[in-house]
């Protein structure tokens, strides 16, 4: 496997030198440069060769070129086949358009959407300020888990369905890691939406080999039919031998300041028969942490709401 080693590793090192960003798609990017909050200098990773497309890792797993667009993703046969969750979110995110230029690799490692965060003319912790304007603003988009300095969700819909692979991202010149370890638990994600350094480039992402019979879905709760960044979103991978659940993973965005894996969720659901009734109470665990600001109680209900349709979706088999 080519690792391109000597250009990723000028690329790095020009960002180590000269500050600014790397960029991937630049749907992001792009967007924050023309609002004046991101003046750059950008280097783009466009043209490494290496950081596109999958690949079969052995055992069965696939490895996945952080700079393959979620349109690829959501339509490759072998992802959608082997790892249907992924597929599902990907095909699912934003629009067609942004899906089309956007990355794996941008979508983990993209920034937060808060308005305070984007007017170049207000300061806070995002952009090296001293506090959060959103605490005592307007944040009824905030979390409703967690109480870190900074209170935006993170908006990697990504992520949401890799934590439930237990993917690991492959990073340039340093060990892989988990997917979760990207973020860690949010609390130190004061200056940053991720705990990537500036120069380090995201690779690909490794997939473990497919889980036989895997029932999958993915939800967004969402304001309007399209075109919307979700309110609340979930992924949820079920096996069962039976009417059994021998496997659940669960996960969720949206609600905390970094996606989430529910292992609580999944605690009530293995060894037990995937009723309507244990579904529903499986959902309602995700309350018990629920912790909202004062204009996010209403999320709350949804997280529980958007968690339970996700399982049911998955169990149904409506998309495998």
């Amino acid at each position: 496997m080519s690792t391109e080693q000597p250009d990723l590793t000028a690329l790095s090192a020009a960002v180590r030198a000269r500050g600014g960003e790397l960029r991937a798609g630049g749907t992001d990017t792009g967007a924050r440069q023309r609002s004046g909050v991101s003046t750059g200098p950008f280097t783009d990773l466009d043209g490494v060769a290496d950081l596109r497309g999958t690949a079969p890792l052995p055992g069965g797993g696939l490895r996945i070129g952080a700079l393959t667009t979620l349109a690829e993703l959501a339509a490759d046969p072998r992802v959608r086949a082997g790892w249907p969750a992924l597929a599902l979110a990907a095909g699912t995110a934003a629009t067609p358009q942004i899906r089309a230029a956007g990355t794996l690799g941008g979508n983990l490692l993209q920034r937060n959407r808060c308005w305070y965060f984007r007017n170049p003319h207000v300061s806070c912790l995002q952009k090296g300020g001293a506090g959060c304007p959103a605490r005592e603003g307007d944040h009824h988009f905030g979390v409703v888990r967690g109480g870190g300095p900074c209170i935006t969700p993170h908006p990697s819909t990504l992520a949401t369905a890799l934590l439930t692979y237990d993917a690991e991202a492959e990073i340039h010149d340093e060990a892989p890691r988990s997917v979760a370890d990207l973020y860690g638990d949010g609390d130190r994600l004061h200056h940053a939406d991720h705990l990537l350094l500036p120069h380090r480039v995201l690779t690909a992402v490794r997939l473990p080999a497919p889980l036989p019979g895997e029932r999958a879905a993915h939800h967004r709760t969402i304001s309007r039919a399209h075109a919307e960044w979700p309110l609340v979103e979930a992924t949820a991978r079920l096996a069962l031998d039976g009417a059994t659940v021998t496997h659940a993973a669960v996960a969720a965005g949206g609600v905390a300041r970094v996606p989430l894996r529910l292992p609580e969720v999944e605690t009530v659901l293995i060894g037990r028969e995937a009723t309507p009734g244990i579904l529903a109470a499986a959902a309602a665990t995700v309350l018990t942490r629920c912790r909202p600001l004062p204009q996010t109680g209403y999320k709350t209900t949804l997280f529980r709401d958007t968690v339970l349709e996700a399982l049911e979706q998955a169990l149904d088999g409506a998309a495998r």
